[in-house]
């Protein structure tokens, strides 16, 4: 099982920008399945974005055109960069992987390994 840690969270103005980080360890890296989900106080879980092996991306239809997902292979590094931040975006952001092949890769895919989460908090 992947171990995840999140960075980059933090307090921004409406219409600011964060990127955030993911560390990843485990083996076969390139492989993975990976994705951004987050939660705010009182919701459910929201997939964000997902990238798959071959580097194809989707995204939630309230981040389109704002967030970008990307992986660094070499660095073993999963990103998440964020701009025109809106308070509707302020939640904990968590990445998730998983060995999954392109053809089941998605943001409903039952993801196994979570990272603790990085809280982003966007003023209005």
């Amino acid at each position: 099982q992947a171990q995840l840690v999140e960075s980059g969270g933090g307090s921004v103005q409406a219409g600011g920008s964060l990127r955030l980080s993911c560390a990843f360890s485990g083996h076969a890296y390139s492989v993975y399945c990976m994705g951004w989900f987050r939660q705010a106080p009182g919701k459910g879980r929201e997939g964000v974005a997902h990238i798959d092996s071959d580097g194809l991306t989707s995204y939630a239809d309230s981040v389109k055109g704002r967030f970008t997902i990307s992986k660094d292979n070499a660095k073993n590094a999963l990103y998440l960069q964020m701009n025109s931040l809106q308070p509707e975006d302020t939640a904990m952001y968590y990445c998730a992987a998983d060995f999954f092949g392109p053809e089941y890769c998605n943001l409903r895919s039952p993801f196994n390994s979570w990272g603790q989460g990085t809280q982003v908090t966007v003023g209005s």
